[in-house]
């Protein structure tokens, strides 16, 4: 894997971020969370324990209630996908070549 993601830490999820940092700077619990973002509150349990990943649609609430945007949430997010991916299906990328157009 010649990839930037090869490293061997797990890249945070996004959840963890918001369990860990957000909420308690916000001082704002997980149902007032979810009330904020019109989710219910198995949906934000889930995404803040790691069992749900951070959706296009999430990402826009969660970005618009934090003021930063979606894209942060959405790269958190595929960083973590692709970390997992590359090493869940590593044998299977390697077989993959480089398309080469002949000369």
């Amino acid at each position: 894997m010649d990839s930037i993601r090869s490293k061997a830490r797990r890249p945070t999820h996004p959840g963890e971020i918001l369990r860990d940092d957000v909420l308690p700077a916000l001082e704002i619990t997980q149902g007032e969370l979810a009330e904020k973002l019109g989710v219910s509150r198995r949906t934000v349990s889930e995404i803040l324990h790691g069992r749900r990943p951070i959706t296009a649609d999430m990402a826009i609430r969660i970005g618009r209630f934090c003021g930063n945007g979606p894209e942060i949430w959405l790269r958190m997010q595929a960083a973590l996908d692709l970390w997992q991916l590359e090493r869940s299906n590593a044998t299977s990328y390697r077989r993959i070549a480089a398309y080469r157009k002949a000369a």
